[in-house]
């Protein structure tokens, strides 16, 4: 496994879940400050929030956990990456670390699971801030419109294609979006056989499992705050898939801003800013 990256002031655990698997964590910040979980999403780890850390770390406690199987962290017992399980790691790394409650703050299916986690324990997200994913109820038509942009998906879902396809894709879509080196700094966790077998499971348990569910319809309202922070540009979701919210979620807000899905990596300042003032 290659070497964690460093960033001053943040320190390092390995947390065993019941959920049967094993979280890595960077965390930041003063352990008795109100807690923010902030979860990355795909192909990145914990090192997508090194702009945020510093914004957030003075009056909170940040902690940046990697998903299941990705980053640092260990893979699931039973194998099983539905995103439901991604949330149910997030309030279980909670009750591990003894917190009653926290801001969550989530990228790609980081976010998808920060809003999974708002639907079904509410009483444990303090406010939401979800970044370059779609809310839970997107308007079917401009889903249907925009089906071509997840056309990548197929490919890494594929048994044997996928995890071989995972860390080229996971370079190429970075690159673009940032520089070699922070690309690197990702795909070359991604090119360890079990991160991207990881990889490629993701996106299976995602169309086999979670967009059927999606289709039909998510159950539930989000009644907390909701910040909701897209890129125009981004080649992944089309502004018009993030409209029809309100009716769902009345207390959430959409920001769109210039910029494409890496956010995190393309306007790390603007992120940090909206982060700051969102959990302040």
């Amino acid at each position: 496994m290659l070497p964690l990256p460093e960033l001053p002031g943040v320190r390092h655990a390995h947390h065993p879940l019941p959920t049967g698997v094993t979280l890595h964590v960077a965390e930041a910040g003063d352990p008795a400050a109100p807690p923010v979980l902030a979860v990355h999403g795909w192909p990145q780890h914990w090192w997508a929030w090194r702009s945020v850390i510093p914004a957030l770390a003075p009056a909170r406690r940040v902690i940046c956990p990697d998903l299941r199987g990705l980053g640092w962290s260990g893979q699931p017992a039973d194998g099983d990456f539905a995103k439901a399980r991604m949330a149910d790691d997030l309030l279980a790394l909670l009750d591990v670390l003894g917190l009653e409650r926290a801001g969550v703050l989530g990228h790609d299916w980081g976010g998808w699971a920060g809003w999974l986690l708002a639907l079904r324990a509410p009483a444990r997200v303090e406010r939401l801030m979800a970044v370059s994913i779609v809310h839970p109820w997107p308007p079917r038509v401009a889903s249907m419109l925009n089906g071509w942009r997840l056309l990548y998906q197929p490919v890494l879902a594929a048994p044997l294609l996928g995890p071989r396809a995972a860390p080229r894709l996971a370079r190429a879509a970075l690159t673009r979006a940032t520089d070699a080196a922070t690309a690197a700094a990702y795909a070359d966790v991604l090119a360890e056989p079990a991160r991207a077998e990881a990889s490629s499971r993701i996106y299976r348990h995602f169309l086999l499992r979670d967009l059927p569910e999606l289709m039909r319809g998510v159950p539930g309202r989000v009644d907390l705050p909701v910040r909701m922070l897209s890129g125009r540009g981004d080649p992944a979701i089309h502004p018009s898939q993030l409209g029809g919210f309100e009716r769902h979620a009345p207390a959430a807000e959409l920001e769109l801003v210039d910029g494409g899905h890496f956010l995190l990596d393309e306007r790390p300042e603007l992120v940090a800013d909206r982060a700051r003032a969102w959990f302040a």
